[in-house]
């Protein structure tokens, strides 16, 4: 198994396969409603929609770097505005962030192993995640990914209690 190889099962993994750390991202949503998606159970806190925006988001803008383009914040935003909390809104919302994955597994798998180590942009910037090599920003998604994966999870189960409780 190639490093590219192990890179796509992580990423598979925290997506929505065996992960180690607990549930993955896809493991976290399921069950998941529009309402509660949208639902706040935490002041100042982001909503579960928003953190599935905000991730779709940013494996766009990695797969593009990998792509080979200069770095920037995800196009839709760092944290995009989400829409209306509708059913079929919702269904939009996933689909794009199973296509964001499979963008970014794609573009992966197009990488040639030394590309591993070119560096994504010139200085370091930890917020827009550059200064580091691909390999690194690819490692750096993972984990980015099991960290809200956590944080759906928390902001799930808050729901669940607050719907309960009525």
């Amino acid at each position: 198994m190639t490093e590219l190889d192990r890179l796509i099962d992580l990423m598979e993994r925290v997506h929505g396969g065996d992960a180690w750390h607990g549930p993955s991202v896809l493991g976290a949503l399921e069950g998941v409603t529009a309402s509660m998606a949208a639902a706040r159970p935490a002041e100042g806190a982001h909503s579960i929609w928003e953190i599935v925006a905000h991730l779709t988001g940013w494996r766009r803008e990695v797969a593009r770097r990998a792509g080979g383009t200069n770095a920037r914040d995800p196009v839709e935003g760092d944290w995009p505005v989400v829409p209306d909390p509708t059913d079929g809104n919702w269904s939009a919302t996933l689909e794009r962030l199973q296509q964001s994955h499979a963008e970014l597994v794609a573009a992966v798998r197009a990488l040639k192993p030394d590309q591993l180590e070119r560096h994504v942009g010139d200085d370091r910037d930890p917020a827009l995640g550059t200064g580091t090599s691909l390999y690194v920003t690819l490692h750096g998604l993972v984990h980015h990914d099991a960290y809200h994966a956590g944080q759906i999870s928390l902001l799930k189960r808050a729901a669940q209690a607050r719907t309960t409780k009525r």
